[in-house]
């Protein structure tokens, strides 16, 4: 019996559909947006059919399938996937139709089309999908620097006030990590040519090198540094915040639940196995940059006033638990990091739709505008508790899971570096319980302007699940008052829901997930010779 291209199909829907989509006349919008959820839930039915044909105990790389692309230089278009990285397929499938049905009722901006925004969106997954199912390096470069497309557009045309410098800033950090990377891909097929007496690009073929250990080094840096500002790791992160705040909430749930998550899986997927002795050589700088992020991006996410942002930052502290995991070099540490990364996704991206929901509903990103969301919205105040809950790792929620296997793991390798990230878990306790405290609780803000001096508030960017708030004056102060005690509606409920179940199923039972990544893990591992 022939064998279905997951993958294949898996990347050509969702491209094939942003074309359609984009061709669309101006008067289809609904029909783009229905396109758009169709496509997103058949990719989503994609993954979890190419999740049920992969056997966690079989081959590496199962899946997979390559045609000559550009022979002449040893390029396949070739795609194949191990656990780890159908578990971050999976987290792409899922987020998607969920950010479509979050964004369904929103408007463009003037002179602006939502079938750009669909398109958009569509072709992002698709990139995304090609990502981490790539197992030719120079195939992965080319999708690695083609998602930067689609999310630049989202967040400079559909984002806030400041999407455009945003926008700017995310592109040029993440070109020159690429075209960095550029250089050392480059650099390993020069290596391959001198070793196997043709060049290619082909990843089995890449981690049988001998590489000698500084050239190793040397493109070790090309591909680290493009990963981490991808991620990002302090210093490289100062795009995110900016990025994640102006990016519409789609955006922000994509930028942060998956795309960044294309950094930790690269240290794991590209680092360790292709150059083993220079990612142990220089794992304790590493390392001391994942638990400055830790600590750093804690104590600024604790002086935010922006919703937003201070999610952000977070998630910023989250990556530095996940580096240490990736170079603490034992399976339970390593595991423990994919693990995150996936109930990070999941968590974070419940965060931020909670999030964009509010600001929908008080038209501002001030933590403080958005007092006594308890007393007027309760169902989403709870899921608001739940979404933070988690991004803390309490016991019983997936994260948990996570970052508890990282800390297991680590431990015995890297004891000092492990002890120090720790605090980094009490400062999470303390963000999130602030924003709690100052989100959910208290009496509603009481110093809103008045009908007779209400300034305009064309600036109050589009944000998804309500229409933008336009105008001044007793109109935008009546609709930013309904819009304040309007709780969580079917259509948000049901967008929310997958979440919501999936951060406490993880965090009672992860044991699938877990079977799944860890032969991945235990194969990577061996490559680069680390604890069992």
């Amino acid at each position: 019996m022939t064998e279905v291209p997951w993958l294949l199909l898996m990347i050509a829907v969702p491209a094939v559909a942003a074309a359609v989509v984009a061709a669309l006349p101006p008067a289809r919008e609904a029909l783009a947006r229905q396109l758009t959820l169709a496509v997103s839930l058949l990719v989503l039915l994609l993954a979890v059919g190419a999740t049920v044909a992969f056997d966690p105990g079989g081959a590496r790389f199962q899946l997979t399938s390559s045609v000559d692309w550009i022979p002449e230089f040893g390029v396949s278009f070739a795609l194949g996937v191990d656990g780890i990285a159908l578990a971050m397929l999976l987290l792409t499938g899922l987020l998607v139709p969920v950010v479509v049905g979050a964004s369904w009722r929103d408007t463009a901006p003037p002179a602006r089309s939502m079938r750009a925004f669909w398109a958009w969106l569509l072709l992002l997954e698709a990139t995304l999908v090609g990502v981490f199912a790539a197992t030719d390096v120079f195939l992965f470069y080319v999708f690695f620097e083609a998602m930067l497309v689609p999310m630049y557009f989202l967040i400079g045309t559909f984002g806030g006030p400041g999407r455009r410098d945003a926008a700017v800033t995310f592109f040029l950090y993440s070109l020159l990590g690429g075209l960095v990377m550029l250089a050392a891909v480059i650099g390993l097929y020069v290596v391959s040519s001198s070793q196997l007496g043709a060049g290619t690009f082909a990843f089995d073929a890449l981690r049988q090198l001998d590489i000698d250990p500084g050239v190793q080094k040397l493109l070790f840096a090309g591909f680290f540094l493009a990963f981490a500002i991808k991620s990002p790791l302090v210093p490289f992160h100062s795009w995110l915040p900016a990025a994640g705040a102006e990016a519409p909430i789609a955006g922000s749930v994509l930028l942060v639940a998956v795309l960044d998550k294309v950094g930790t899986y690269g240290f794991l997927r590209y680092c360790l196995p292709l150059f083993p002795d220079a990612s142990r050589d220089l794992a304790p700088w590493v390392l001391v940059l994942a638990v400055a992020g830790v600590l750093y991006a804690a104590l600024l996410a604790v002086g935010q006033g922006d919703l937003k942002r201070l999610v952000s930052y977070t998630s910023i502290a989250h990556f530095g638990f996940i580096a240490l995991g990736v170079f603490a070099f034992t399976t339970e540490a390593a595991t423990g990091a994919v693990v995150y990364m996936v109930n990070h996704g999941i968590a974070t991206g419940l965060l931020f739709l909670v999030v964009g929901m509010v600001v929908a509903r008080t038209g501002s990103r001030r933590i403080a505008d958005a007092r006594g969301l308890a007393a007027t919205a309760p169902v989403l105040a709870g899921v608001f508790l739940v979404a933070g809950l988690a991004s803390l790792a309490l016991p019983g929620t997936g994260s948990f899971v996570g970052e508890f296997l990282v800390l297991i793991g680590a431990f015995p390798e890297r004891p000092v570096f492990t002890i120090v990230a720790t605090a980094g878990i009490v400062l999470a306790a303390l963000y999130v319980l602030l924003l709690v405290q100052r989100t959910l609780h208290g009496p509603p803000p009481d110093d809103a302007p008045r009908p007779d001096d209400a300034p305009p508030v064309d600036d109050v960017p589009p944000v998804d699940g309500a229409a933008p708030v336009r105008g001044g004056g007793a109109t935008a102060v009546a609709v930013r008052a309904r819009a304040r005690v309007r709780d969580l509606t079917r259509l948000e409920s049901a967008v929310v829901a997958p979440l919501v179940a999936l951060v406490v199923v993880l965090g009672v039972y992860p044991q699938p997930l877990i079977d799944l990544v860890t032969p991945a893990v235990e194969a990577t591992l061996a490559d680069v010779g680390g604890a069992r």
